[in-house]
C-alpha cells in the first residue's frame, strides 16, 4: 500500500510539474527573446534559482509556507493561506510543486532562448506582412521551429521530476505522514533506514526501467509531432 501511494504520489507530481514548468519557462522565453530592455540583466536573473542548492532553496520554501505566507495571509484577512500547507495531507504536494517548478524553471528557459534563436527574423516579417497575428505566427511559425527544444525539455523535466527527492526531504521529509513520499524516497528509506535493502533494490531496478520506457515513448511521441509539423 505504501508503495502504490508512493508512486501515485510521485506521478502526479511529475506530470503536474511538466506541464507547468515547460508552459512558464516558454512563456518566459518569449518575452525574454523580444526586444525589451535589460535583456541580458534579465536572463541572468531568470538563471539564479538553476544556480541555487536544492536545500538551501527547499529551507527557503519551508520559511515561506510555515511562517512567511500564514502571517501575511492572517494580515489580510486571507482565511484560505492562513494554515501551512505542508502540514496538510491534501495540499502538501502543491507547496513541493510550486518550489519544483520556481527553480526548475531557470533551465528550461534557457533551452527555449536556445531555440528562439534559431528562428529566422524574415519569417516573422514576411508574416507580419501577410496580417499574422501574434498568436498565430508564435502556432504556425514558432512553435513548429522550436519544436525539437520542446521535447527535449518534456522528456528532461519528466524524467527529473519522476526522481524526485532533495525538494521533498527539504520541504516535507515525507509527509505528512507518507502523503509526499517519492519513490526515491521510499528507496531510500527503506532500503537504507528500513532493513529492506534487497525489495528496495527491485523497486529501484523496476523504476529505472518505468521512466526508461516512458522516455523512450515521449521521444517517439514527440519526435513523430515534429515531422508532422
Amino acid at each position: 500500500m505504501r508503495a502504490w501511494s508512493a508512486y501515485g504520489f510521485t506521478f502526479q507530481f511529475a506530470i503536474v510539474s511538466t506541464i507547468l514548468v515547460n508552459i512558464l519557462s516558454l512563456a518566459i522565453a518569449l518575452g525574454l527573446h523580444a526586444k525589451i530592455k535589460c535583456k541580458q540583466t534579465l536572463r541572468a536573473i531568470y538563471f539564479m534559482p538553476n544556480i541555487l542548492s536544492v536545500l538551501i532553496v527547499g529551507f527557503i520554501f519551508q520559511f515561506i509556507f510555515t511562517l512567511f505566507l500564514p502571517q501575511l495571509a492572517d494580515m489580510l484577512g486571507i482565511s484560505t493561506l492562513s494554515t501551512n500547507i505542508l502540514g496538510s495531507p491534501d495540499y502538501a504536494w502543491i507547496g513541493i510543486v510550486v518550489m519544483a517548478v520556481w527553480q526548475a524553471t531557470a533551465f528550461n528557459t534557457i533551452l527555449y532562448l536556445a531555440g528562439l534563436q534559431t528562428v529566422p527574423e524574415d519569417v516573422y516579417e514576411a508574416a507580419a506582412i501577410d496580417g499574422a497575428k501574434a498568436w498565430r505566427r508564435f502556432w504556425s511559425i514558432t512553435f513548429p521551429i522550436i519544436a525539437p527544444f520542446f521535447t527535449i525539455n518534456m522528456v528532461l523535466a519528466l524524467k527529473n521530476f519522476l526522481m524526485v527527492f532533495d525538494h521533498i526531504i527539504a520541504l516535507t521529509g515525507g509527509g505528512p505522514g507518507y502523503a509526499t513520499e517519492s519513490i526515491s524516497v521510499l528507496i531510500y528509506r527503506g532500503g537504507f533506514q528500513g532493513g529492506q535493502f534487497g525489495y528496495q533494490s527491485a523497486n529501484a531496478v523496476i523504476y529505472f526501467i518505468i521512466i526508461v520506457a516512458l522516455s523512450l515513448f515521449q521521444l517517439r511521441i514527440l519526435q513523430k509531432r515534429e515531422v508532422q509539423q
